[in-house]
């Protein structure tokens, strides 16, 4: 089940929201989100609601065995390294273990056969910090296991995150929540969301599978040499066009389930950190990561970096903790070697940055700001090549296609229709990209002084992006999620 299918708008989520309106405690409205949350991810895999069951009770248990250490003076160091052998154990096991046995040979049968559970990178980091928070002192150990449970499998952000530490959210989840206020901005943020995934990331997504190749016959290996020539006999333009697509489509399919989920969160009182703040407007790629997948970027900072050190013992340490972080974070993305590659990409720009940023800061202003952006957009769309394909020698076609190096044409006819075709589509992108429609949509001033316009802006707009998103639904039936594989 996704957000933006029919059945979870006008079924699973009303039943839901109808449900808890009409628990009177705070313990039946939790208890109905449970029950929910645990529909909602059985829809797809239900035997695996036992692996998130299992590794919630394992935090639960290992959370209140150091809060004892702790109390009797001791740090309690045994149960965190148990903790996160078992968590880490069993997403490597049911995420990484085809991956690592492929450098020994073919995998065995079973381990070919081991399904990726969804949403395990989410809960799992979830559930890591939960642990590792109350082992620092900077969370309580929570006595119900079902309260753990029902932190990590919230169906709202279970799924695609964002991710949500403990102590951000317990006191809202577990002790005090009154969600009137925020119910027309929690329905206006998931509209938005909703529209940016159905209006904007699907077309964008079906722009790119016609210009690069669809998911499916990536992995596809009998069908890898035809897969090969088609992207060899694209044209400069046509490859373009795709990366493009595919930059913009990832970027609105994944900040569009944030907004959704920030959004559900609000109507019931939860608030959900921020995952997204406009990336491709930056200058660097630090300045990138700090705005793309924050909640992911502030995990490695405050579990991985800091605690190796971080800036603070010299720069050939500074240079190999940020290499241990990039490494881990494109390994998080996926089980497969282009996804290590593709984070040691970013990390080479992030250290060239480190070492040279005293050089770029000399240049002036007017040549500095607009080269930065036209820099960061050209590595961000030559990283998504290394992201989309599993296959390097796929990749390396549409590399050497984007500069004409497979005796590729500079246009062809397909690609010149697409682009006339699509121009609207991603010129509204572009400008979606940045911080100007919201500015333009929502004035804070006006929006204290006239009722009216909070109605237009708060009733009005939401319903109008639900019924041309609907519209959008009932009539095509692509609609991936990019992120179900992580």
């Amino acid at each position: 089940m996704v957000f933006s299918s029919l059945f979870f708008l006008y079924a699973f989520l009303p039943v839901c929201l109808l449900a808890y309106r009409f628990c009177r405690s705070l313990k039946a409205k939790n208890i109905c989100l449970l029950v929910f949350s645990l529909i909602f991810y059985a829809w797809g895999e239900p035997k695996y609601v036992l692996l998130l069951a299992a590794m919630s009770f394992f935090d639960w248990f290992f959370a209140l065995r150091i809060a004892a250490a702790r109390s009797r003076g001791r740090k309690g160091g045994v149960w965190l390294a148990l903790a996160s052998m078992t968590n880490l154990g069993l997403i490597g096991f049911f995420k990484y273990s085809g991956m690592i046995c492929s450098i020994f040979g073919e995998p065995p049968a079973f381990i070919r056969s081991v399904a990726l559970p969804l949403g395990i990178s989410f809960y799992t980091f979830q559930l890591l910090t939960y642990v590792t928070d109350v082992y620092r002192g900077e969370a309580k150990a929570q006595r119900r296991y079902w309260h753990v449970l029902l932190y990590a499998a919230l169906f709202h952000q279970c799924i695609a995150g964002p991710i949500v530490r403990y102590g951000s959210i317990a006191r809202e989840l577990f002790h005090r929540r009154d969600p009137r206020d925020e119910i027309p901005s929690g329905v206006l943020r998931f509209s938005v969301g909703l529209a940016k995934k159905v209006m904007l990331a699907n077309p964008c997504g079906a722009l790119a599978d016609s210009m690069l190749l669809t998911d499916r016959v990536i992995g596809d290996a009998s069908a890898f040499a035809a897969s090969l020539q088609t992207l060899s006999q694209r044209s400069v333009l046509g490859l373009w066009l795709g990366v493009a697509a595919f930059s913009l489509q990832i970027y609105f399919d994944f900040s569009a389930y944030s907004d959704m989920a920030i959004g559900m969160g609000r109507m019931l009182g939860l608030h959900y950190p921020e995952n997204f703040d406009h990336p491709y407007i930056s200058r660097s790629a630090t300045e990138f990561w700090r705005r793309w997948h924050m909640s992911l970027g502030t995990f490695f900072r405050d579990y991985v970096y800091i605690p190796l050190g971080g800036s603070r013992a010299g720069a050939f340490r500074t240079i190999l903790n940020l290499l241990i972080v990039w490494a881990l974070t494109g390994l998080w993305h996926g089980a497969s070697w282009n996804f290590v590659l593709w984070g040691l990409y970013w990390f080479v720009f992030a250290a060239l940055e480190r070492l040279f940023r005293r050089g770029v800061s000399r240049l002036p202003g007017a040549v500095r700001i607009p080269l930065g952006h036209i820099y960061l957009i050209l590595v961000a769309m030559l990283g998504w090549v290394l992201f989309k394909f599993t296959d390097f020698r796929l990749a390396g076609a549409v590399f050497r296609g984007l500069v004409g190096r497979n005796g590729n044409t500079l246009t062809d006819f397909q690609s010149t229709i697409l682009l006339r075709n699509n121009v609207w589509l991603l010129c509204f992108c572009l400008i979606a990209a940045t911080p100007l429609l919201q500015k333009l949509v929502w004035h804070p001033r006006l929006a204290k002084r006239s009722v009216l316009y909070r109605a237009a802006v708060c009733g009005l707009l939401p319903t109008a992006l639900l019924l041309i998103s609907t519209a959008c639904l009932v009539g095509n039936s692509y609609n991936p999620f990019l992120y179900f594989k992580f």
